[in-house]
């Protein structure tokens, strides 16, 4: 496997509050975290590094995060500590209001493929050379077209898609959407919405089906492209690749 991550705070936020990690636990299982920051005074950061930098370090002590059902409580434990933590931070810093983060995570073991998201960071298989959208995202304007009050296509240009109707921060108790992917994938992405906001899927799919090229060079082209077309959110990617290779 090879796998690569990075973050860039894009051509118009003058900081970056995404957080992003790959690590690997002492049964070399594989755990992928991407979070999107938000709140006041730089404390969107705070939030997302607390879920990088909490679940990160538990998951690389274990020894095997064990079944799927192990799995699932595990993350949701975390992820109900780190929001108390994110809320009690804010109550702690009167210049946090609004603190809160977003995350997705995807669990590769030798048995099963497992993503998990709160918000609107987004997680994507590739297979057969084509990506495929694993996540939904809670956002408003997904809520008004799972309803029928909005079509796909003007849910893609509505001046309300990014608002979130969840993420980390925002509740006393939260709840991941859990998804059970077949493990027979050809690499798994993940990334905050820096890119799927710049970059439409056919893009996407476009730069990491090219041949010859490394993982790194490749989500290196995906920053550049988000650039180009102006950047105005801060870009974080993790990818890794299942066939070929040893991690890199």
């Amino acid at each position: 496997m090879k796998s690569f991550y990075i973050t860039d705070p894009g051509r118009v936020r003058d900081h970056n509050e995404d957080s992003v990690t790959i690590v690997k636990n002492k049964s070399d299982e594989h755990l992928m975290i991407v979070a999107d920051g938000m709140g006041g005074h730089r404390a969107g950061e705070v939030a997302s590094s607390m879920v990088v930098t909490h679940i990160g370090s538990r998951f690389s002590a274990l020894s095997t995060i064990g079944s799927k059902l192990d799995a699932v409580n595990w993350l949701n434990e975390n992820i109900n500590e780190i929001n108390r933590n994110i809320i009690k931070y804010a109550e702690e810093h009167v210049d946090s209001t609004g603190l809160g983060t977003t995350v997705v995570m995807a669990l590769l073991t030798n048995e099963f493929l497992m993503f998990c998201n709160i918000g609107d960071s987004s997680g994507y298989v590739l297979k057969d050379e084509k990506l495929h959208k694993i996540t939904k995202d809670h956002t408003l304007v997904n809520l008004l077209v799972d309803s029928g009050e909005l079509s796909p296509e003007e849910a893609e240009h509505h001046p309300k898609k990014n608002v979130l109707m969840k993420a980390l921060g925002s509740a006393d108790k939260q709840e991941l959407d859990i998804f059970d992917v077949d493990i027979n994938v050809d690499a798994i992405l993940l990334c905050s919405d820096g890119l799927t906001n710049m970059l439409s899927k056919d893009q996407v799919e476009k730069v990491l089906i090219e041949e010859n090229v490394s993982v790194e060079a490749k989500l290196i082209k995906l920053i550049k492209k988000c650039n180009a077309r102006g950047g105005t959110d801060n870009i974080s990617i993790a990818y890794l690749v299942k066939k070929g290779g040893d991690s890199n």
